[in-house]
């Protein structure tokens, strides 16, 4: 058996194609018709307005906390488990992150969310106040392809009047089956939604990101804000502080073959996850965890909760001891609160988020795979932590 991957990228339809018109062109940069046209197939696949691309999901998750007005002071609701990504865009406003413990889902808990607006914050006047800063935003994860509960975080917004970001980064092609908001895509829920096209996503290219908003304008100012602010393009006038966060037509080009296929990843991501969790139902040391319902989830990762009482061996340890098996697998990320630039900052409520990043494996979905090499993988991690089992 070769090594198998965790995740890589697939192309298999028109990349290169595309690619080697936008050199043909010579339209490489920050320019180009292929920015436009991924913009569009975007809008068209989440049922949204308007979406700009940029540079990738944090640039994007930036704009979004500047957008919606975070200044320097300002309190930001944030989640633990995620990559770190997700919360340093809140450091770049000079904000304030407090962490909210996840729930099964591995998403921001939105009951542990409710209680600390109304335990630990004031609200007055329309305005809700932590330690006497104004909590002025909640970043939502969307975690490995898992919807969060959106129906409840939005309520819970909506009454203190915070501004929502879905960090959608993991979760293009997830969305509502049923509920108040059956039939809306990861994103396209709370004020702003962001989107990556890491290598390692459902689809990629290479790098890259894209923002959308309830408010069409507001997705065209934060264009706007992504191209430096150039009011007057022939004499470089520019009355706002802007960012170089434009993605380039190159990457774009990439990314209109890939939304070509993306269907077909999203067809193949659930046929691999029913085949995981057929391989491990009744392995009695771990289970594979499953989506949100009412949903329909892209399957991005897939997850395997293992038994702690029965199995101690440090995680490092298992990860390294299925590398030599060829597998490549690895843990939930190192929990934010606890990362050094992290550490002073409040965490409010923990208990799920430190449960699921003691025991949650993260197994091979690359698109690409095989049955056979799901089936090794399977077969493989059983009999290895059957092993070192108590």
């Amino acid at each position: 058996m070769n090594f198998i991957p965790l995740c890589v990228p697939n192309f298999e339809g028109n990349e290169k194609k595309y690619v080697d018109d936008a050199i043909e062109k010579v339209w490489v940069s920050t320019g180009g018709a292929y920015i436009t046209k991924l913009e569009e197939e975007m809008a068209k696949y989440l049922r949204v307005e308007n979406v700009a691309a940029c540079q990738s999901g944090t640039s994007a998750l930036h704009l979004s906390l500047r957008e919606a007005g975070v200044v320097p002071g300002d309190v930001v609701l944030v989640p633990p488990v995620t990559f770190i990504a997700a919360v340093n865009p809140v450091k770049y406003q000079f904000a304030t992150p407090v962490f909210i413990d996840c729930d099964d889902s591995l998403c921001m808990d939105p009951v542990k969310l409710r209680s600390f607006c109304e335990e630990e914050c004031v609200f007055e006047n329309g305005v809700l106040k932590f330690n006497g800063a104004l909590v002025r935003a909640i970043v939502i994860v969307h975690v490995f392809g898992n919807m969060a509960d959106m129906e409840q975080i939005m309520e819970i917004a909506e009454t203190y009047g915070l501004k929502v970001i879905e960090d959608a980064t993991e979760a293009l092609g997830t969305f509502y089956t049923e509920g108040k908001y059956q039939g809306k895509s990861a994103g396209s829920i709370g004020d702003f939604g962001c989107y990556s096209f890491n290598g390692n996503k459902i689809i990629t290219t290479g790098g890259g990101g894209a923002i959308t908003s309830r408010d069409p304008k507001a997705v065209d100012h934060l264009r706007f804000l992504s191209t430096q602010a150039k009011t007057d393009p022939h004499f470089y006038i520019h009355d706002e502080i802007g960012f170089n966060y434009r993605m380039t037509n190159l990457q774009a080009a990439l990314g209109v073959a890939q939304m070509e296929e993306l269907p077909e990843f999203v067809r193949r991501k659930q046929k691999n996850y029913d085949l995981y969790v057929r391989e491990f139902e009744g392995f009695e040391l771990g289970r594979i965890l499953p989506f949100r319902e009412g949903t329909d989830s892209n399957h991005w990762f897939y997850s395997l909760c293992i038994d702690r009482e029965r199995i101690t061996m440090p995680m490092r340890e298992i990860i390294l001891a299925l590398e030599e098996k060829k597998i490549q697998t690895r843990p939930i990320w190192g929990l934010i609160n606890l990362q050094k630039p992290y550490l002073g900052e409040y965490a409010y409520k923990f208990e799920k988020a430190p449960y699921y990043a003691e025991r949650v494996i993260n197994l091979p979905c690359s698109t690409s795979i095989t049955e056979e090499e799901i089936l090794y993988v399977a077969s493989e991690v059983k009999q290895f932590l059957r092993a070192i089992a108590h």
